[in-house]
């Protein structure tokens, strides 16, 4: 489904919808760029829910924020006004990486539960902090790494865990675009400027910079606020990774990166490729450019001993293996004799010679297409699930920091040049 389409079906089904605002959990929204603005449609599909705070540093966002959720959700001047007040229940964190932590920490104090979108973390060591915040407050955190509620990987998942595709020993995943706009090089607002750009409110913890509209609008391009393709595109690539395989972090990274073609106004690469060792017994090879889209914007390969799963958005295909033995090459070089009783012998003939089995079904190429609303609506209600149970989804802060240090591990790999390696006891990366 496009963004466009996505934003149209989820307005749709918000409007089929009505609770009482008492019976509503009460979410502000710190951050109002695109990605939250998708948020947005897609919590107001559930009843449950209402958005009653918006924060963000560029006017333009809020202004937009309240013409799509409504008149009912205040514009605040700062993060910490939402914190401190007590009318609201949750709130969903959209901002520049660099923010997460801080925001989330201080949500958690005040007794908060968060959705924070991926990654979780600016530095791997930030979610130990995290996740020890929120066993302490008891509150939820969920990371918004939508693709683990879809279908598409609910039903990988329980194939692969149902032993379908036998052992899986290596998966590739991809990430690849080739646009401006996929390069994080989107367009920049007519009215922007520093009267409607609060530029001390979005550096933050950030090093002190001077205004600038790129860094602003684009700030994926930048060290300074994001991790680039690892913290943007590979956390989603491991979160899937992980839930599929049950797996927790890899032991071993390594990973190199060049900036190729877009290297105007950003220090991130723009072609990324890394290989992971997981001690679960299978390796991984994650891949991006933003040089060339001959693939699946998004997809993956599971590959097993008994066959092979492929995801990409919205579609799943299941392919059982056909290998069989074949020495026929090797034993023709054989005396005759022993070529011959090599032949008579029933179990190389069970392995070797189709055209002597009895008939029988094996599995075919099998594809699942996917149908309905976006996953990010389903993600949203096993957020509004947990905070109702109290009782977390799969994607809680622990999840969330492991995805997360991938890509710090990533990133550490290609500025240092060697492998990096995790910690299983400290649950972090190896210093």
């Amino acid at each position: 489904m496009t963004r466009r389409g996505f934003m149209q079906s989820a307005a749709a089904l918000a409007a089929t919808h009505r609770a009482s605002a008492n019976d509503r959990v009460q979410f502000a929204f710190i951050g109002c760029g695109a990605r939250a603005h998708e948020l947005m449609a897609a919590l107001m599909v559930h009843p449950q829910a209402s958005i009653v705070g918006l924060v963000d540093a560029y006017k333009g966002r809020t202004e937009r924020a309240v013409d799509r959720v409504g008149k009912q959700a205040r514009v605040l001047r700062d993060y910490r006004e939402v914190i401190a007040d007590k009318s609201i229940d949750a709130l969903v964190v959209a901002t520049p990486d660099h923010w997460h932590k801080q925001m989330v920490l201080d949500a958690l104090a005040a007794g908060k539960d968060v959705y924070c979108e991926k990654p979780l973390t600016f530095r791997s060591a930030e979610g130990l902090e995290i996740v020890e915040a929120a066993r302490k407050t008891g509150r939820i955190v969920q990371v918004g790494s939508q693709g683990i509620s879809s279908q598409t990987q609910i039903k990988a998942r329980e194939m692969i865990q149902a032993g379908k595709i036998g052992r899986v020993t290596m998966v590739r995943a991809a990430y690849n675009r080739n646009t401006a706009s996929g390069a994080w090089i989107y367009p920049i607002p007519p009215d922007a400027s520093p009267a409607t750009v609060d530029w001390d409110m979005f550096l933050g913890p950030a090093p002190k910079r001077p205004f600038s509209l790129d860094r602003f609008f684009r700030w994926r391009c930048y060290e300074d606020y994001s991790g680039g393709i690892a913290t943007d595109l590979f956390v989603h690539l491991c979160t899937t990774i992980h839930y599929l395989m049950n797996a927790k972090a890899p032991s071993k990274v390594m990973a190199m990166g060049q900036l190729y073609r877009w290297k105007e106004s950003r220090d991130v690469p723009d072609t990324l490729n890394a290989l992971f060792e997981y001690p679960e017994g299978f390796s991984v090879n994650l891949s991006s450019t933003f040089n060339n889209q001959s693939t699946a914007e998004g997809s993956f390969q599971f590959l097993g001993t008994e066959g092979t799963l492929s995801l990409e958005w919205g579609r799943l295909l299941y392919q059982p293996e056909s290998a069989r033995e074949d020495n026929r090459w090797i034993v023709e070089s054989w005396p005759r004799r022993f070529e011959e009783a090599y032949w008579k012998d029933p179990k190389v003939r069970e392995q070797e010679l189709p055209s002597t089995w009895k008939a029988r079904m094996v599995d075919a190429e099998t594809a699942f297409r996917e149908e309905g609303r976006d996953a990010t609506v389903d993600h949203f209600g096993h957020f509004l699930e947990s905070v109702r149970t109290r009782k977390s989804f799969w994607q809680d802060a622990a999840a969330g920091h492991r995805a997360a240090a991938c890509a710090h591990m990533v990133n550490r790999s290609v500025r240092e040049g060697r492998m990096v390696e995790w910690d299983f006891a400290r649950d972090d990366v190896k210093s």
